[in-house]
């Protein structure tokens, strides 16, 4: 496969699953606001991590200046300054999609379309925030949608394991964010750990990944530590980080060839020493050394490995610099 054709599967994969996840983190954001009675008063204190999530809080300061629930939503739904709102991501899918038309099916490109029209039809409406809970549900099951459409349609080669490395790279992205920001923002004050407004967000947060219903069956009541549990380790849940590297690491292993235990590209490298670290990791060593440097670390690695991706995969450069650094 040429690499500039799975460059664009990848990164279509990736912007359609960036934007289901913005849809989820305003979705939820706004039924905390609701639940804990926030008025104007503690708007920015509400919202400013949400877009912290999204690490585009500098550009939003410099366009909106103070944080509230409108000015959040209009950013990360609609701006098209803003490289990670909703409508940006999914013009850029739909783009990446127009030059893979022959990789992809045909139901995909007409559900993508879709899915675009559609958030660029309520931009354009101006009443999506008359229903905004409709409208991010919309774009929830639109993404749904494509990905079974995608799981349904596309041979299962070495395209649609691009789709699914590049789907589920952003996936345990965007759940190490949101737990992060639970953890080391959202929570007002050390005295409410405990309390009813704790439990509280820590149900919205497992709401937020489509989790909390899988969670009680597990768990039963909400903890903290059981919550981080879930969303970092288990390895069956589809939106647990860990899951998303098991099944990141058999699509890359489809791709190359490889073997689970051994690699011969950087990339193999990167991701296999970041699945096992978590085959082998304790909730308690978590707490231990701290969710929120636990998270940090977490995102520095996955980074890593998106940089090798692209280095083994996208990049064009002469053959013996390819060779020499998927030995490094």
């Amino acid at each position: 496969m040429l690499s500039r054709v799975a460059d664009s599967i990848f990164w279509m994969s990736r912007y359609i699953e960036r934007a289901e996840n913005v849809a989820r983190f305003i979705d939820v954001n706004m039924h905390l606001a609701m639940d804990e009675g926030h008025t104007d008063v503690h708007a920015a204190e509400q919202w400013a991590p949400l877009v912290i999530t999204t690490g585009d809080y500098d550009l939003f300061r410099e366009l909106y200046g103070e944080p509230d629930q409108h000015k959040a939503i209009a950013f990360l739904t609609f701006d098209d300054r803003n490289p990670n709102s909703i409508l940006t991501c999914l013009r850029l899918a739909r783009e990446n999609a127009r030059t893979v038309r022959e990789m992809i099916s045909s139901s995909m490109w007409e559900e993508l379309n879709k899915f675009y029209l559609m958030v660029l039809s309520a931009k354009g409406s101006g009443t999506m925030l008359d229903s905004s809970y409709e409208f991010f549900k919309q774009v929830k099951l639109a993404s749904h949608l494509l990905e079974g459409i995608t799981m349904a349609t596309m041979s299962h080669g070495e395209a649609w394991h691009f789709a699914r490395l590049g789907r589920l790279l952003e996936r345990a992205d965007k759940t190490s964010r949101i737990l992060d920001v639970k953890y080391y923002v959202l929570l007002p004050s050390i005295a409410e750990v405990g309390t009813p407004v704790d439990t509280v967000q820590w149900s919205a947060l497992l709401e937020s990944a489509s989790a909390l219903e899988m969670y009680r069956k597990r768990f039963g009541r909400i903890r903290p530590t059981d919550v981080a549990d879930f969303l970092i380790l288990d390895s069956e849940f589809p939106r647990a980080i860990h899951f998303c590297l098991i099944k990141s690491e058999e699509s890359l292993l489809a791709i190359t060839g490889g073997e689970r235990g051994r690699f011969r590209t950087l990339a193999e490298k990167r991701l296999g020493r970041l699945r096992s670290e978590l085959d082998y990791t304790q909730v308690s060593e978590i707490i231990d050394q701290g969710l929120h440097e636990f998270i940090d670390a977490f995102q520095i690695q996955l980074n890593k490995v998106g940089e090798a991706i692209y280095e083994t995969f996208f990049a064009l450069r002469p053959l013996e610099l390819a060779q020499r650094a998927s030995q490094q």
